[in-house]
């Protein structure tokens, strides 16, 4: 298959997890720029934040006008995270390729761990605790900055676990956060000198962007549960290739 076809492919496969998860872009969309379009980690994560952030832009609209959006929550998430994604990003560039694809794996094992003991359904939504809201953001942005992935894969279950939302109104939240960490942790990198192979990104993004609005439609007639297994499943796949490659 041409490099092309398998970016084109690429893409709509995170567009449509980003659009019916909320997270998890980034997640598949390094590995699947490693290990099918040849890109090393490093310009896999950059090129990651470039197409997540237009993808979670993309999907974070659709949400909303769905009501599905809690904007003082992910306000609180995205702005406690900022700082600490540059400062990630900018440490990032500095650390040997396979201890980052190894730290890649432990974050998305955890994650799927996460979502696998934690209620599809949330408990009643509580008023939000800015300093539990700001702290939860500060380490998302952390990650996101760090490993190049949008965070939005943590953010779910955080929103779930933490803040008591239902997954659907999780799901719509984590977008604002992705959009905004995604963004910070991309202007960090931007002195890095990274390549950056646009004849691959561009086709790849914009298959994301196509793929997000029919992974909104795909969210609204399945259940939250599912969507939660699906995701927990998603997240254990990468982690199980990503730490193997790293061992080796």
């Amino acid at each position: 298959m041409s490099t092309l076809l398998l970016a084109l492919a690429a893409g709509a496969v995170i567009g449509l997890a980003l659009g019916a998860l909320g997270g998890g872009g980034s997640v598949l969309a390094v590995p699947a720029l490693i290990y099918l379009l040849g890109f090393t980690p490093a310009a896999a994560t950059t090129a990651s934040l470039i197409i997540v952030s237009a993808t979670s832009a993309t999907a974070l609209h659709t949400h909303a006008a769905s009501g599905n959006v809690r904007w003082k929550t992910g306000a609180l998430f995205a702005a406690a995270g900022i700082p600490p994604a540059v400062a990630a990003g900018l440490l990032a560039a500095r650390l040997p390729e396979a201890a980052l694809t190894a730290a890649f794996a432990a974050i998305a094992a955890l994650a799927a761990a996460a979502m696998l003991k934690t209620p599809a359904t949330g408990r009643q939504p509580k008023p939000v605790r800015p300093t539990r809201a700001a702290g939860a953001g500060a380490g998302l942005g952390a990650v996101t900055g760090f490993l190049g992935v949008d965070g939005g894969f943590l953010a779910v279950p955080a929103l779930v676990s933490v803040l008591g939302l239902r997954m659907r109104a999780a799901v719509g939240t984590s977008l604002l956060v992705i959009t905004v960490n995604s963004l910070a942790a991309l202007t960090a990198r931007a002195g890095t000198h990274t390549p950056l192979h646009w004849a691959v990104i561009a086709p790849f993004t914009g298959a994301a962007v196509l793929g997000a609005w029919d992974g909104k439609r795909l969210a609204g007639k399945i259940s939250g549960p599912t969507l939660q297994r699906s995701f927990a499943a998603a997240l254990l796949a990468v982690a199980a290739l990503m730490l193997t490659d790293a061992l080796h």
